[in-house]
């Protein structure tokens, strides 16, 4: 009982201390919002919204839940509060699942931002919601995990981002989001299921439209091993570096 009031006490301070933090503003919501804008506002040529938006969805979760740990982890690394948690009677993977629930809450959010102008624009009839959310949910996770490893190997805040972007960019044009991983050049495609992100985006694409090529159960089996390799090595890298 002690160690799930430590968990929902450290939980509430992160939403409240970090959720509206400027890189969180700027990489988390105002970034995908205008992608998203930017894809569903009609052009000289019509926009086929609905293939677009597994891709928008996807994007906006791996911005939003990484922005969250780059800020929460090196800020508080960096003012040292952390290694008074560190200090705190509670088994370090339950703070670490702590500190990243946050961040995996606003990823779920931001993925459904650009469902939310969707729906304003197209028909939204015949997606498999049940797929959509559970495909969301393990995307956010494997992506904050991903944070998490990130930021546990800098100290500051801009690192965080700078270094977070030196992968998620390549990531997101990797990963078949907007070009299929059939028409990348064949040195590329090994690279492509290497990214999480590509299996998280297959699935969407499978419940929203039937467009994808990967199998579901796979997909969300690799997403689940991603996202325990990420927070293992992330913990030990806390207790060989962190925790003296």
């Amino acid at each position: 009982m002690k160690a799930w009031i430590a968990f929902y006490s450290i939980f509430r301070k992160d939403m409240r201390n970090y959720y509206l933090k400027p890189p969180n503003i700027s990489w988390g919501i105002i970034f995908p919002l205008a992608w998203t804008l930017m894809f569903f506002v009609r052009s000289q040529s019509p926009v086929d919204i609905r293939s677009i938006l597994p891709g928008v969805m996807a994007m906006s979760i791996l911005f939003g839940t990484t922005s969250m740990l780059a800020v929460t982890i090196t800020f508080e690394r960096r003012s040292r509060s952390f290694e008074r948690l560190l200090l705190a009677p509670i088994d370090l993977n339950i703070l670490m699942l702590a500190k990243t629930s946050g961040a995996i809450l606003f990823g779920l959010l931001n993925a459904f931002i650009p469902v939310v102008f969707a729906s304003f624009l197209i028909n939204l009839a015949g997606i498999n919601w049940f797929i959509v959310l559970a495909s969301v949910f393990f995307l956010a996770v494997t992506s904050t995990f991903f944070g998490l490893l990130i930021a546990v190997t800098v100290s500051e805040v801009f690192e965080a981002q700078t270094f977070s972007n030196f992968f998620r960019f390549p990531m997101v044009f990797l990963c078949g989001l907007f070009v299929p991983i059939q028409n990348l050049p064949p040195f590329l495609r090994p690279l492509s299921y290497a990214i999480p992100l590509t299996y998280g985006a297959d699935i969407l694409k499978t419940a929203i439209n039937g467009e994808g090529h990967l199998g579901m159960g796979l997909s969300f089996l690799i997403l689940m091993g991603f996202s325990l390799l990420f927070f293992t090595i992330s913990t030990k890298n806390i207790k060989e570096k962190w925790i003296y």
